[in-house]
C-alpha cells in the first residue's frame, strides 16, 4: 500500500526579522518499520525546553527513537496498515527498531506491539480508525479523536480494513511513580 507523503510547512524569520516559510515539502524523514509494517514520519524535534526556535536548520534531519530526547519533543505522523492476522510480530524486535529499551513495558505484554515511553503523548487520529490497547482495556478511536497518554503501557492496533494515520506529539516527562509500583 502506497503511503501518502506528509506535507510539512515550517515557518521562521528572514535576516530582517520578517516571518517567512522556510520549508514546504514532503517531510523527508519517513521510515518503514519492518517489524510492524507501519510507516513513521518524523516531522520535527526539539532537544531542549524551552525550545530554540531560531535558525533554519531542519530539526527532523536526524535519527530518532520513538521517545523524545531528554527535555525535548518530537512530532511524527504514523501510518498504521490494517493488521495482518497471519503476521508474527516480535516485541523485542519492534522495541529495538523503535529505539526503546527492552524493558519499555511492564509485566507480560498483552500484545506484541506493547510498549511505553517516559513522555506525555498527544495522539490525534487524522484518518481511519485504530484501537489503543492498555494493560486490560482498549479504546477505539476514529478520525478527529484526540488522546492524551501519560507514560502508559499501550499498543496501537489497526483492526479496520484501511490505513489509519495518527499524528503524535511526544514531550519528555518525569518517570511516573506507577512505573515503580507496576514494573
Amino acid at each position: 500500500m502506497a503511503i501518502k507523503p506528509v506535507r510539512r510547512i515550517v515557518t521562521g524569520h528572514d535576516a530582517t526579522g520578517k516571518a517567512v516559510v522556510l520549508m514546504d515539502t514532503a517531510a523527508p524523514n519517513a521510515k518503514l518499520r519492518t517489524a510492524t509494517g507501519l510507516t513513521s514520519t518524523l516531522v520535527w524535534a526539539t532537544d531542549e525546553t524551552p525550545a530554540n526556535i531560531a535558525g533554519s536548520a531542519d530539526r527532523a534531519d536526524r535519527e530518532s527513537s520513538v521517545a523524545p530526547p531528554p527535555m525535548g519533543s518530537v512530532l511524527r505522523v504514523v501510518d498504521f496498515p490494517p493488521v495482518d492476522p497471519n503476521a508474527v510480530i516480535d516485541n523485542e524486535a519492534m522495541k529495538k527498531e523503535m529505539g526503546l529499551a527492552s524493558d519499555a513495558h511492564a509485566g507480560p505484554a498483552r500484545h506484541a506491539m506493547m510498549h511505553r515511553t517516559r513522555s506525555v503523548d498527544y495522539a490525534i487520529v487524522l484518518e481511519g480508525e485504530i484501537d489503543m490497547l492498555l494493560d486490560d482495556s482498549s479504546v477505539h478511536m476514529k478520525a478527529g479523536d484526540v488522546m492524551v497518554q501519560q507514560g502508559t503501557n499501550h499498543a496501537w492496533v489497526n483492526n479496520s480494513n484501511a490505513n489509519c494515520r495518527v499524528a503524535f506529539v511526544l514531550i519528555d516527562a518525569e518517570e511516573p511513580a506507577a512505573w515503580k509500583i507496576g514494573g
